[in-house]
């Protein structure tokens, strides 16, 4: 007989989260294999040596790392949040001094054979501390001194990793502002952030004074709707110099802050360029995968963009070009709809929490898969442009799964026991 500790443990999980979890990490393991097939391992068991062999290696032991997070307390977390903190900014730091350095990213500690990448659980770490602090006594967001820590929190791991320099996994870390805003953060913030990159973007599509002209039209209709609001008249008026002053700004940035492989990125995503043979080559190939699936797809293993190497990098960051290709639209489709039921999942778990901590840590999750949800399957497409971020759970890799599973699981830990918060 089981008791009732047990019953209620294995009622509370949220098994629909799981299921998604366990569709999503079998539909990569599958990817994976189709990505780096090799004839003489055809069989997806047929050698340790193989990524599809490596990656089921990586799937049971994250499987098991899920089992024992789901055993722990909940209390853990928070109590040792500061620790793994405190541990991941080590291994950032360790990582810039004895870090293998890989595609141009020195941004991995190897140990043996295994290669462990500190940035992946830092996103881990920094949403358990970033709960932690927001969830204290008499923390408010909009207070000045507790906006600057949170900031902190966020942009110290950040920092050390543009350092290594992991650009992809220094921009997921700006997805936590949603957090931010979730707990109070003014609007205006979000608002002057789209502003600010809408005004990068049609600086370097169109010609200044074009830009600037624009500018005033936009910003002497909000002035004649303000304008017997003395204070919010002058908020858009200071708004008018900032974004004038932003535009002339944009071009020194551009060419001497923004490094030349960014800055040839960017230039082929915004069709300011076009070379498809060497800077447009991966998406180029991408749009060539995904667009050859048409409805249903080739097939399993009937890729020819996926069996000849076509793509760079298929196994990882570009892992949705098999799907498109091989499943077709129909298949893209259903790993699309895995992921937004998931996030939306997240999201509903998160707000029915009677715990802040709980709560703040699951809009963290939901902000950092996102995040790398839309990025990911974007640059494939040619919507955003090529940033080295992996598909959660699909993509190979053991670190990425592993800070995945971490940061799923602990939310379904502290939801399972959300009913024991008073």
């Amino acid at each position: 007989m089981r008791s009732s500790s047990q019953r209620s443990f294995f009622f509370n999980v949220d098994w629909i989260t799981v299921f998604i979890y366990l569709a999503l990490c079998t539909i990569g393991w599958f990817n994976i294999h189709a990505a780096v097939f090799d004839e003489a391992h055809p069989g997806i068991f047929d050698s340790m040596k193989t990524d599809y062999s490596k990656q089921f290696i990586w799937i049971l032991s994250a499987v098991a790392l899920a089992g024992i997070i789901l055993l722990l307390d909940s209390r853990f977390f928070s109590a040792l949040a500061p620790v793994f903190y405190g541990i991941t900014i080590f291994l950032l730091l360790l990582v810039l001094v004895v870090g293998r350095n890989v595609g141009g990213n020195q941004a991995w500690i190897s140990i043996g054979a295994f290669r462990l990448q500190p940035s992946e659980f830092a996103k881990y770490a920094t949403c358990l501390l970033l709960a932690r602090y927001l969830s204290g006594v008499n923390i408010r967001i909009t207070e000045v001194k507790s906006f600057f820590i949170a900031a902190a929190i966020i942009f110290f791991p950040m920092l050390l990793i543009k350092m290594q320099p992991d650009d992809g996994s220094t921009l997921v870390f700006c997805s936590l502002i949603f957090v931010l805003y979730r707990e109070g953060l003014s609007p205006y913030f979000l608002i002057l952030g789209a502003l600010f990159i809408t005004l990068f973007i049609l600086s370097l599509l169109f010609k200044q004074l074009y830009v600037v002209g624009g500018i005033l039209i936009v910003f002497g209709i909000l002035i004649a709707i303000v304008r017997r609001n003395r204070k919010r008249a002058l908020i858009v008026l200071a708004g008018l110099v900032i974004s004038v002053a932003f535009v002339f700004i944009v071009p020194f940035v551009y060419s001497h802050v923004i490094k030349e492989h960014q800055r040839v990125r960017i230039d082929e995503w915004l069709r300011l360029t076009n070379d498809k043979k060497k800077a447009g080559y991966n998406v180029n190939q991408s749009k060539i995968a995904i667009g050859s699936g048409k409805l249903w797809g080739k097939g399993y293993l009937k890729g020819t963009q996926t069996r000849f190497s076509f793509v760079p990098e298929q196994s990882t960051d570009f892992i949705f070009c098999t799907v498109g290709e091989e499943w077709g639209f129909a298949g893209s489709v259903v790993v699309i709809g895995l992921y937004l039921f998931l996030i939306l999942r997240i999201i509903l778990i998160a707000e029915r929490q009677r715990s802040p901590f709980s709560r703040i840590y699951g809009y963290g999750v939901a902000c950092i898969i996102f995040f790398h949800f839309f990025i990911n399957i974007g640059l494939t497409i040619g919507v955003v442009p090529v940033i080295g971020i992996p598909l959660p759970f699909i993509s190979y890799g053991g670190s990425s799964l592993w800070s995945f599973t971490f940061l799923l699981f602990t939310l379904l830990k502290l939801d399972s026991n959300r009913m024991g918060v008073v």
